[in-house]
């Protein structure tokens, strides 16, 4: 569900208190959570303590965010079940549990539900990778807001808690690419009483404590990783004294929703400002008004720590957690997503990369948080007790392949900087980019019994691994299946400048060490480049570039990367405002869908589906000189011209 974490003296007080009158028991590992009345009545149970609503498949498994949560308040003792994919036509589905005595907690699932749904081009995609048999039409339409509405439809005065990426990303006033139109935060649209933002153990651990002593949930406004909706009256005296929600007075009041709506400068100024906060160690709170009232955004939750502390949780105590790792047994259809990710293990979390078109900062944070070697091979362990694992491990990473157990070489820097990138425009020299620890997981996961492969499908951060020339080695060696996939993006300048991405000179120098290491290995391999097109601040001109570039180094990509603005993201506000939200700049944006799909169209200059809209892009940007049968010529001339 993604819903963060914090610390707090209730948070160490109330560690380890059962909240239900007796303790449920520790479900087996091929126990799945109550889904339904009978199982409730299996487990002798008369209600639960926490029901989860989730957009997706019920798949028992740990990449499974709303899955992640439910089981780990479950470990901490809470009854918990989970409706997974309900007919949100109506309330029945959301009585299926009977009346949670906490509350709901709301996902959309591991994806916003219209990027789920809707292509660049705004079509209807043909899968819904996270549903049984890859079926569409699961769920709703921003999903979060209809299931908070049923669930309040459902058993009124039960508290409503969002969580998940989809209200993670929509949390402050955003644009919506697919409506063309600037929405409030899904905490005023959904009228929810609370808001879990980030990858949220700690933070519902804490929340869901304190319900169960007894304080009501309009109390609770101290949690790390939590926003709510503020009265009008809350409002004012929050934004006039402060003070009354932080400990030093200080708070950002971002634009007013009524402000960004008609204004692309207060949209770029919100979006700067809102992006500076998102260090636990330095952020502070922030409000944003919406009409007369406000949402109010406590800091990030802390990351996860090492276990060493008594109030502490450690990512390995996350993966410990008796996950079934298959589907619901009343799926007669497998779950695509479950197919790619069942024999793949996550290493880490969190990315510090700061690429603008990309949610996994905005979300997972910037600090990497790691899971220990030996918790890893546990989980290798259970994996070969599975029966159709066949000794292939499909991935070992995370967001990114490389960044396991790298962080700054000082707490005290790190909690203080404000940077939004540690290797943008170069890697920060407090950095430390030690890819041994990484070599090592790698070694000890492949040399365990009963794997024969171990492959690296997580992307891999070129302008780090060049800084290891034996992690470039041992990847080669041992982790490639024939194919690396690997994303530099662009090869122009300023555009790979407004995605924050490294120059393609540093992946060129990657592509010639991984070159050399497979040769070494005696192995034919190759790098699968993947190319954005469209990103704010590119125009025909830099793709007409990225094509040469492409032609000249024989690639003919097969799957390519339109860019969507999704939303919060650095790239989205420069979609929306045509403004850099960072420098005040004005770019260049490509916002009809015309331009997007000539962009898209020059990156497969090599396809003849593709030629005519290869052909206008060129004309349209004074490069008919690369119309023609020559060796320089990207396409060639229409059917029956003379040009060329």
């Amino acid at each position: 569900m993604g819903m963060g974490d914090t610390h707090g003296s209730r948070f160490a007080a109330t560690r380890g208190r059962r909240p239900s009158s007796e303790p449920p028991p520790r479900p087996s590992q091929e126990t799945f959570l109550p889904t339904c009345r009978a199982d409730l009545d299996a487990r002798g149970w008369d209600a639960v303590d926490i029901v989860i609503v989730t957009g997706d498949a019920y798949v028992d498994h740990p990449a499974f965010g709303p899955i992640l949560i439910a089981r780990f308040l479950e470990g901490r003792g809470f009854r918990v079940g989970l409706i997974a994919q309900p007919d949100w036509r109506s309330a029945d589905a959301f009585r299926a549990l009977g009346r949670p005595r906490l509350f709901y907690g709301v996902s959309a699932g591991n994806l916003d539900s219209m990027l789920n749904r809707l292509t660049s081009q705004k079509k209807n995609r043909r899968e819904d990778p996270y549903s049984p048999g890859g079926r569409t039409g699961a769920r709703p339409d921003r999903a979060t807001l209809v299931y908070a509405q049923r669930c309040r439809e459902a058993f009124a005065g039960v508290p409503v808690i969002l969580g998940g990426i989809e209200a993670s990303l929509r949390r402050i006033a955003h644009y919506d690419y697919w409506s063309d139109t600037v929405r409030r935060s899904v905490v005023i649209d959904s009228k929810a009483d609370m808001l879990v933002f980030g990858m949220g153990e700690r933070p519902i651990w804490e929340v869901a404590q304190r319900l169960a002593q007894g304080e009501p949930i309009g109390s609770i406004r101290d949690v790390r990783g939590t926003a709510f909706a503020l009265s009008k009256v809350e409002t004012e005296t929050a934004l006039a004294t402060p003070s009354r929600y932080t400990t030093d007075g200080r708070v950002v009041v971002l634009p007013s929703y009524e402000e960004v709506r008609v204004d692309p400068v207060a949209y770029a100024t919100m979006a700067r400002l809102f992006q500076h906060e998102t260090n636990p160690g330095s952020a502070r709170p922030v409000a944003q008004r919406h009409g007369d009232r406000a949402v109010w955004y406590n800091p990030p939750a802390w990351p996860l720590g090492d276990g060493a502390n008594v109030d502490d949780v450690a990512m390995d105590e996350l993966y410990d957690l008796p996950f079934t790792r298959r589907p619901h047994p009343t799926y007669t259809e497998g779950v695509p997503a479950w197919e790619t990710v069942k024999h793949s293990i996550v290493t880490m979390r969190g990315c510090f990369g700061g690429c603008t078109f990309c949610s996994i900062t905005e979300h997972e944070g910037r600090i990497i948080q790691n899971r220990s070697a030996e918790s890893v091979l546990r989980e290798v362990r259970a994996l070969r007790r599975m029966d159709d694992f066949r000794g292939t491990i499909t991935d070992l990473g995370g967001p990114t392949a490389n960044m396991y157990k790298m962080k700054c070489k000082s707490p005290t820097i790190e909690r203080a900087c404000r940077k939004l990138s540690c290797i943008h425009p170069s890697v920060c020299p407090n950095l430390n980019v030690d890819h041994g620890p990484t070599i090592d997981l790698m070694r000890k996961v492949r040399n365990e019994p009963g794997v024969q492969h171990v492959f690296i499908a997580s992307g891999v951060r070129t302008d780090l691994a060049v800084r290891s020339p034996e992690y470039i080695e041992e990847l080669a060696t041992h982790h490639v299946g024939g194919h690396l996939s690997v994303a530099p993006e662009h090869v122009t300048p300023r555009v790979l400048e407004k995605m924050k991405k490294p120059g393609i000179e540093l992946y060129e120098q990657f592509q010639r060490m991984f070159q050399c290491a497979s040769n070494d290995a005696g192995k034919e391999q190759y790098e699968i480049p993947y190319f954005i097109s469209g990103h704010p601040g590119c125009d025909l001109g830099d793709m007409i570039e990225l094509s040469l570039w492409l032609k000249q180094h024989g690639y003919r990509p097969r799957q390519v990367q339109d860019f969507i603005p999704t939303p919060m993201s650095i790239a989205s506000a420069m979609y929306h405002t045509g403004i850099d939200p960072l420098t005040g700049e004005p770019i260049h944006v490509a916002k009809g869908l015309k331009e997007k799909r000539l962009q898209k169209a020059l990156l497969l200059y090599w396809d003849p589906s593709w030629h005519d809209d290869v052909r206008e892009a060129l004309t349209l940007a004074h490069r008919t000189d690369l119309i023609g049968r020559g060796a320089g010529c990207l396409v060639p001339p229409a059917s029956g011209s003379r040009a060329g």
